[in-house]
C-alpha cells in the first residue's frame, strides 16, 4: 500500500533514540526526509547515518534532490523556545517545507506519586512533555500552512488516558491528548490533522523499562504478568508503525484521535 509519504519532511522531536528514532527509521523507509532533536552530539550523529543508509538504499520511488540530505540531526532544547525557533528554521531552509512533526521528546523524570512530588519536579516533568510538544506545535503551524497542510502526532502514553503512573507524568500527558483534540478542531479547517499515539510500557535499550528490568528482573517480570496481557513489553517499531499510518495520505479521515497502541495494558472503554 503506498502511504504518499515519499519526499515528504518530517520533524520527530526526540528523534535520536528508543521510539523516535525508531519512527524516524519508518518514516524514512516510506521516503522521508527526516529531521531530528536530541542533546547528544554523538548519539544524534548516529542516528542521522542510520537513516541516511535507510532512505538512500531501500527506497526505490526516492528521487535524491541535490542539497537536500537525506536526514537531518539538529542538536536542540525542545524546552527552549529559541532553540525550537532555530531548529524549524533549519529545517525550512535546509528542505525549504515541512510536512510532518511527531512530538516525542518527553519522560517522567523518575517522579512518583502525587504527596512524594515537588514544584520543580512536576515542573520538569510539564516542560518536557506538554510545553516541549506545544512549543514545536506553535513553530511548526505556519509552514504546515504554507504547504497546504500536514499532520502533527503527539506520544503520549497510557498514563495520559487513564491513571497509574506518576501524578506529574499522568498531568502532563493528559494535557497532551486534550491539546491535541483542540488543535485538530481548530486546524482541520487548515488541512492539518493532529492525533495522539498512547503507548504502553515499550521497552528499548537505555530506556527506562531497561533501566527497571536490570536493575530488578524478578519484580519486573511480575509487572509484566500483572499488567501486560500480551505477556510482554511492547516494542518501538510496534508503536512507530502507528504513527507512520497516521503520518500518511491514508489516515486522511483521522483527526483529533488517540490511538492506544497498549498491548490492552489500558484498561479505559474509551
Amino acid at each position: 500500500m503506498d502511504l504518499g509519504l515519499v519526499g515528504k519532511v518530517a520533524l520527530v522531536t526526540g528523534g535520536s533514540r528508543g521510539i523516535g528514532r525508531m519512527i524516524g527509521l519508518r518514516l524514512a523507509e516510506e521516503g522521508c526526509y527526516v529531521a531530528f532533536s536530541g542533546r547528544t552530539a554523538e548519539t544524534l550523529e548516529k542516528t542521522a547515518q542510520e537513516l541516511a543508509t535507510v532512505l538512500g538504499q531501500g527506497v526505490p520511488e526516492f528521487k535524491p534532490v541535490e542539497g537536500k540530505p537525506f536526514s537531518l540531526p539538529v542538536q536542540a532544547d525542545m524546552t527552549k523556545e529559541e532553540d525550537v525557533a532555530r531548529a524549524v528554521e533549519e529545517i525550512i531552509k535546509t528542505y525549504g517545507r515541512l510536512d510532518i512533526l511527531v512530538n516525542n521528546v518527553g519522560g517522567s523524570l523518575g517522579g512518583g506519586g502525587f504527596e512524594h512530588s515537588d514544584l520543580r519536579q512536576v515542573r520538569g516533568v510539564v516542560e518536557i512533555n506538554l510545553m516541549a510538544s506545544y512549543l514545536a506545535s506553535k513553530a511548526v503551524v505556519p509552514h504546515l500552512k504554507a504547504t497546504g497542510g500536514g499532520r502533527i502526532i503527539f506520544i503520549t502514553s497510557v498514563w495520559g488516558r487513564e491513571s497509574g503512573g506518576g501524578a506529574a507524568y499522568n498531568l502532563a500527558k493528559a494535557a497532551e491528548i486534550s491539546l491535541a483534540k483542540s488543535m485538530a478542531l481548530e486546524l482541520a479547517a487548515d488541512n492539518i490533522l493532529v492525533n495522539s499515539v498512547a503507548p504502553c510500557s515499550v521497552l528499548f535499550p537505555g530506556g527506562g523499562w531497561a533501566r527497571r528490568v536490570e536493575k530488578d528482573p524478578e519484580g519486573m517480570a511480575d509487572f509484566v504478568k500483572q499488567n501486560m496481557p500480551l505477556g510482554r513489553f511492547g516494542k518501538p517499531e510496534e508503536v512507530a508503525d502507528v504513527v507512520v499510518f497516521l503520518a500518511s495520505e491514508r489516515a486522511s479521515l483521522v483527526t483529533g484521535a488517540c490511538w492506544s497502541v497498549d498491548g490492552s495494558q489500558g484498561h479505559s472503554n474509551i
